[in-house]
């Protein structure tokens, strides 16, 4: 029983989320021209990634993919940073973006930089949802929202053999 994993969502229903999700995100942006698509460090990066690759095939929005580099073991202790000039997201749009959303610490610490200049707006995408948020933190984009006790762990694979699983 120990290690055993429950397959929540396979390859085909990961890729109908992110499909759903980048339909979502040109809805509520669509008289943007530019979009900035922020991926936390790790899988929420590639998550952003392949909502970016689907956003660009789906509308004619321009969507710029930046990487948000923190310890999400130990956020408040690293330094947050951006694979990009910050000044370059003036007024612009952002979503931020991570795989699992459980606490909502990552993603309040993600949105520091943010902080420091001025942005239209911020949303939030997250491809599964425990809703256990400590942190007022709320996904206007959510692919899986998934009930689970706190010593649960929600394993986000996205790459060669893409599934989610609940250990």
């Amino acid at each position: 029983m120990v290690g055993e994993k429950n397959l929540i969502l396979d390859a085909s229903q990961v890729k109908q989320k992110i499909r759903r999700i980048a339909y979502e995100m040109y809805e509520h942006n669509f008289k943007e021209k530019t979009i900035v698509v922020a991926g936390i460090e790790g899988q929420g990066y590639v998550f952003a990634q392949l909502l970016v690759k689907e956003l660009e095939s789906i509308s004619p929005l321009k969507a710029k993919l930046v990487k948000v580099i923190l310890d999400k073991s130990a956020p408040q202790q690293s330094e947050v940073g951006l694979d990009c000039d910050l000044k370059s997201l003036q007024k612009k749009c952002i979503v931020l973006v991570d795989d699992v959303l459980n606490t909502g610490r990552t993603f309040a610490y993600g949105l520091k930089p943010f902080l420091d200049i001025e942005v239209k707006k911020i949303e939030i995408a997250v491809l599964v949802n425990r809703s256990h948020t400590l942190f007022p933190v709320y996904p206007q984009y959510t692919g899986y929202e998934l009930s689970t006790t706190i010593k649960d762990h929600v394993e986000v694979n996205l790459g060669k053999e893409t599934a989610v699983y609940l250990r």
